[in-house]
């Protein structure tokens, strides 16, 4: 680890003397609550991924046999039905280390949007599928809907006899799911140590058992974490990366440099989707936050305001952002640079962040391990189901797609302050996803104002808790679009009722969230694309 902070050197420096006088690195390991707050509460009960290494490998014998035996029985591929911290960490595994030869290809469900989930319906053959139900609180509505949704499907292709074989759950012990799948045999059910939160558990059940599916060398990803580990436990914070990664992130937010806007190397670009959780969702509220930026088009430095600090993770021998950040750095942007020798270093990368973030929280004055604002979402979108299942109907939302209304709404962002959030309610694929990645290049170009982009319901579970928790200086632009062809939501596993629709679940959602945003005051612009998305989002003059 390499940094140049320019002017915020020196009250970097003076942070770490006050960690090293607070004894900051020893009582973290002593999981002592008081780095974070007066009470227990949401802490105590949340500092197991400091025993992640040592817990989870006591399972890997059992998840090697299970890894084993559906290679044998055929099995080619897995759908991981998940949110947030049950999706994020399996789906870096899978795009980095792609899949072993004649093990599972692991495919990631976390969209509500019907057509998305038509998409893997149609792709996947059930016969040789393993479904994987992963949630910590074994409640969760959308992975509950997925579950339920394809119970059925699988039921009806290959007769009730033969579902449960395809179905296995990871989740907490007494959990909801884990009462359902004993009642519906599951095939196996993996119970995760409840005492690891869910951004924080990419080490834990939920990241290893997808890991191990897709061929990753598990016990070679741990040796490879016990050595950032032991570099974790330095009590003198000058010598310890993960705990001076955290200084430099909360002391230059607390300087209002809070848009850390992440760079990787190609084949660990899917690790900025899962820093993204852990930074926003540990960071955003009580007024404050740090802005993880991910995937931003590149653009000249010129472009940039005065509250980005610039995170460079690359593979050893990768040299092609390298001029990128040397000119970011020539024109005075703090920059900090990692290098990874190879791929096995995710999983210490994993821990660096979650410890990094833990002393980062201590600075800014926040506790990193709860989500106070992401049920209002939650509750203001059930609320909308249950008043369309008793009337039929949701609330109508006025389209506000007009030249004038976006410009409008743009122009009063500023440069160094602001940042614009893309919330997309649409079906997640490559075409859409370059079309918005080309509104926010036009947006970042003209304004000058940290850019993000997010595929709903899934951003709910990621950086959701921080556009309503933070200190309110986000804009966002909510797209949604025409249901075509829509879904039902089985009742019950089993059940032929429904009284509800995949459809109707992401309106009201989009909905619920946009709702919450204005009620915490926040600056909410909502546009209908229509059928045709593309089409609509490249007509979008900024």
């Amino acid at each position: 680890m390499k940094y140049d902070l320019g002017l915020y050197s020196g009250v970097v420096k003076e942070k770490i003397e006050q960690l090293n006088s607070e004894r900051i690195i020893e009582r973290i390991w002593e999981k002592d609550f008081t780095v974070w707050g007066n009470e227990p509460t949401e802490i105590s009960n949340r500092l197991g991924w400091l025993d992640c290494s040592e817990v989870t490998k006591e399972s890997f014998a059992e998840i090697k046999s299970f890894v084993d035996d559906v290679r044998k029985e055929g099995f080619t591929d897995a759908l991981l039905m998940g949110m947030g911290g049950s999706s994020l960490a399996p789906e870096v595994f899978r795009l980095t280390f792609e899949v072993k030869k004649d093990y599972l290809d692991l495919h990631v469900l976390d969209s509500t949007h019907p057509e998305a989930i038509s998409e893997f319906e149609k792709k996947l053959h059930p016969g040789k599928t393993l479904y994987i139900v992963s949630t910590k609180s074994g409640g969760t509505v959308e992975t509950m809907s997925f579950m339920k949704y394809f119970f059925n499907t699988v039921s009806k292709k290959l007769g009730k006899e033969k579902v449960s074989k395809h179905f296995i759950a990871i989740t907490d012990p007494g959990s909801g799911l884990e009462e359902i799948a004993k009642k519906l045999k599951f095939r196996k059910i993996f119970l995760n140590d409840p005492d690891i939160g869910g951004r924080f558990s990419a080490l834990s059940l939920f990241g290893i058992v997808p890991a191990a599916l897709v061929g990753v060398d598990i016990e070679k990803l741990f040796d490879e974490l016990l050595n950032m580990e032991n570099e974790s436990k330095l009590i003198a914070v000058e010598k310890n990366s993960s705990a001076v990664l955290g200084i430099i992130l909360g002391s230059l937010a607390n300087a209002t440099v809070d848009k850390v806007t992440i760079i990787t190397s190609p084949k660990i670009q899917h690790l900025g989707g899962w820093l993204e959780q852990l930074i926003a969702e540990s960071t955003g509220k009580n007024g404050k936050g740090i802005l993880p930026v991910d995937l931003e088009p590149s653009a000249s430095v010129n472009s940039y305001g005065k509250d980005r600090i610039f995170v460079y993770l690359k593979i050893e021998g990768d040299n092609e952002f390298d001029d990128r950040i040397n000119k970011l750095k020539k024109a005075g942007f703090p920059t900090i640079e990692f290098s990874m020798n190879n791929i096995y270093q995710l999983g210490a990368e994993f821990f660096r962040w979650e410890f990094a973030i833990s002393v980062a929280g201590h600075l800014i004055g926040i506790q990193p391990f709860d989500q106070p604002n992401v049920e209002s979402a939650k509750i203001i979108a059930r609320t909308m189901v249950k008043e369309f299942q008793e009337n039929g109907k949701l609330p109508e939302l006025k389209n506000e797609m007009s030249q004038q209304s976006i410009s409008s709404f743009l122009s009063t962002t500023k440069s160094g302050q602001n940042y614009m959030a893309i919330q997309a309610y649409i079906k997640p694929d490559k075409k859409s996803w370059q079309q918005l990645q080309s509104l926010r290049l036009k947006i970042l170009e003209k304004y000058k104002v940290a850019t993000t982009l997010g595929y709903g319901p899934r951003y709910l579970h990621s950086t959701g808790q921080l556009h309503k928790g933070d200190s309110g200086n986000g804009f966002f632009i909510q797209f949604i679009s025409e249901i075509q062809n829509d879904l039902p939501i089985p009742d019950e596993a089993g059940s032929n009722r429904s009284s509800i629709s995949f459809g109707t679940l992401i309106k009201a959602q989009a909905l619920g969230d946009r709702q919450v945003l204005i009620d915490n005051k926040r600056k909410v612009l909502t546009i209908n694309l229509g059928k045709d998305i593309i089409e609509s989002v490249s007509k979008i003059v900024v």
